[in-house]
């Protein structure tokens, strides 16, 4: 096998190596809310799809996932079975008057 195609399969194959890690990221669509809570709890984190193109990161509500300043706030996503509450990184908003 010459050098060229060498590099040139090992260009495909990492190609379809990061596709397919693209793809197994979970659809929350078609998780039950009460499996979505689960895998957050086990993992600690996860990231999930959340629609044709979107996605973002989920936390446990307690323990160390985000990073500072940031803290668990409470969301909403979509889930077979409905809405399901859950936890996602954000920076607190200060509401306080000056």
């Amino acid at each position: 096998m010459s050098a060229r195609l060498r590099i040139l399969s090992m260009t495909l194959a990492t190609v379809l190596a990061a596709t397919g890690l693209a793809e197994a990221r979970p659809d929350s669509r078609s998780i039950s809310c009460a499996g979505i809570q689960a895998m957050i709890q086990s993992h600690r984190a996860v990231v999930l799809t959340t629609g044709p193109n979107t996605y973002d990161r989920y936390v446990r509500q307690f323990g160390n996932e985000c990073d500072w300043p940031e803290v668990p706030m409470s969301a909403y996503i979509p889930a077979r079975d409905g809405h399901c509450p859950v936890y996602r990184c954000e920076e607190p908003v200060n509401n306080f008057p000056n």
